[in-house]
């Protein structure tokens, strides 16, 4: 049964955007969606594991900050060169004001 562990509180990630999150020396990403819904992966590409959440966020996109590699952050597939290996991802659920993630 999974844990479900504190992120961040809901205003804590502007609409469109990443914010990195580390729990247990893993790195995971963490996105608001335009329509509000909170969404989490691994936070480092897996291309050349570099952070994620330095990289730009539009509609449910991900772009990778060095190599412009493309991810849709609501299902973790990877959407063209150079990534070819999709995202882990990760249920999330807001509790009250607070977005949290499941984590075995």
């Amino acid at each position: 049964m999974p844990t479900w562990i504190d992120v961040c509180a809901t205003d804590e990630i502007d609409d469109e955007d990443v914010m990195p999150w580390d729990h247990a020396g893993r790195h995971f990403a963490i996105y608001h969606a335009p329509d509000g819904q909170f969404f989490a992966t691994d936070g480092l590409c897996t291309h050349e594991h570099v952070k994620l959440a330095g990289g730009l966020v539009m509609d449910h996109v991900i772009e990778c900050p060095k190599h412009n590699g493309r991810f849709d952050y609501r299902t973790g597939e990877a959407l063209g060169a150079p990534v070819c290996v999709n995202l882990k991802t990760y249920p999330v659920r807001v509790e009250g004001d607070m977005v949290q993630i499941a984590l075995d």
